[in-house]
């Protein structure tokens, strides 16, 4: 397929998600018992000590990528000018992910969850804008596309929480934002199979964790039961969540080497 008609199906499916999205699915309000998380023991002075260090993870794997693109920690070498940057926005989201779900833990309502959900999206669209950079159009995103896409994310956020303070929060849009990345990074790797920095391998590693995340939240309770009130569902959630950072810090000690000048 020529690589015109690879852009347009690939823009043309976005399209299509987000519009269908906005003009049949009605409008998502945030369910109160989201907030009930099932363990809510405190330690050490910490309420809901589980759920809220379990973040930790998030902050420590936000600064080691940061670390490794300043200054190549972990072996990981030098990019070409501008490459960095779509990791750096994707690190120091995860990073921020850290102290803002921990907040959120703390004393979960829809106040705190957006301290919560804003670094995530951070993240979310600062990867889809790295994908698009190594496999799609480097100019476009080094230039416009990666601020664009990560406004937007943000703007998904604020838009859910100023309904929520006017008593009619949507949360579609923070939805699009959080999970079509799951459909159209595949999708960009499948198209665009050349790439210098992008290796689909560790990107399929890092789907698979957050897959796993999204799994234990959803039992959270059910984990908490089975395991005797041992641990939670969605304590394991954070720990696996952060292993999808992890497993592009690992690809980024795969990326090729610049000749020395």
């Amino acid at each position: 397929m020529a690589r015109g008609k690879r852009m347009a199906l690939l823009w043309g499916l976005t399209a299509l998600a987000a519009a269908g999205v906005f003009l049949f699915v009605p409008a998502i309000p945030q369910d109160p018992a989201y907030h009930l998380l099932a363990d809510g023991r405190g330690w050490l002075g910490v309420p809901r000590f589980g759920d809220v260090m379990s973040n930790l993870p998030f902050t420590l794997v936000g600064l080691a990528g940061l670390g490794a693109l300043w200054r190549g920690w972990f072996g990981v070498p030098s990019m070409g000018d501008g490459d960095p940057v779509p990791f750096a926005y994707f690190f120091a989201g995860v990073a921020m992910v850290g102290p803002g779900s921990a907040w959120y833990h703390l004393d979960p309502n829809s106040a705190t969850l957006f301290w919560d959900r804003l670094p995530m999206t951070i993240a979310f669209m600062a990867l889809v804008a790295a994908v698009l950079s190594d496999r799609v159009s480097r100019g476009w995103v080094a230039c416009r596309g990666l601020n664009l896409l990560v406004l937007g994310g943000a703007a998904s956020v604020f838009w859910w929480d100023y309904g929520e303070m006017r008593g009619a929060g949507d949360l579609r849009a923070y939805a699009l934002v959080q999970f079509w990345p799951v459909v159209l990074i595949p999708l960009v790797l499948y198209l665009f199979p050349e790439g210098r920095h992008v290796r689909a391998r560790y990107l399929v590693i890092a789907l698979a964790f957050y897959a796993l995340a999204k799994l234990f939240e959803h039992y959270d309770h059910g984990i908490f039961e089975l395991t005797g009130g041992a641990v939670s569902g969605h304590t394991i959630k954070h720990l696996f969540a952060a292993g999808a950072p992890a497993a592009i810090l690992a690809m980024m000690r795969r990326w090729p080497r610049e000749v020395e000048k």
